[in-house]
């Protein structure tokens, strides 16, 4: 495992440890934060090896990143995250996609987009 915070080398069981740590850390707020940056540094370089393997994983991560920001008030900062996500989502489909949907919804009702998450919305109900 890197040390040096830029997520190289991460192993994909450390990037879920990562996200799942994470997950029950949103009280404290900048330690979820750090993990899951970590996690998404971690799951990025993954990707880029193997994008087959591990895209969805670089989804999820991206998509936790942008649930953290929103529960901690920051749509803004979620935004770019969820989109990401949506992005690479797209190319998997099925459950992954629709989740992914619901997120991004989430946020842009967080940012007063309501037509456009509905939109989203609707897209998830196809999946």
């Amino acid at each position: 495992m890197a040390r040096n915070g830029s997520g190289d080398g991460l192993s994909a069981d450390a990037v879920e440890g990562l996200l799942a740590y994470a997950a029950t850390q949103r009280r404290f707020g900048g330690r979820a934060v750090r993990n899951v940056e970590r996690a998404i540094a971690g799951a990025r370089g993954l990707a880029a090896r193997d994008p087959v393997a591990h895209t969805g994983l670089l989804v999820r991560a991206l998509r936790e990143g942008a649930r953290l920001r929103l529960a901690r008030g920051d749509p803004a900062r979620a935004l770019p995250m969820a989109e990401e996500s949506l992005g690479l989502a797209r190319g998997l489909g099925g459950a992954p996609l629709a989740m992914t949907l619901h997120c991004v919804a989430d946020v842009l009702t967080a940012l007063h987009r309501k037509d456009e998450a509905l939109n989203l919305l609707r897209e998830a109900d196809k999946q």
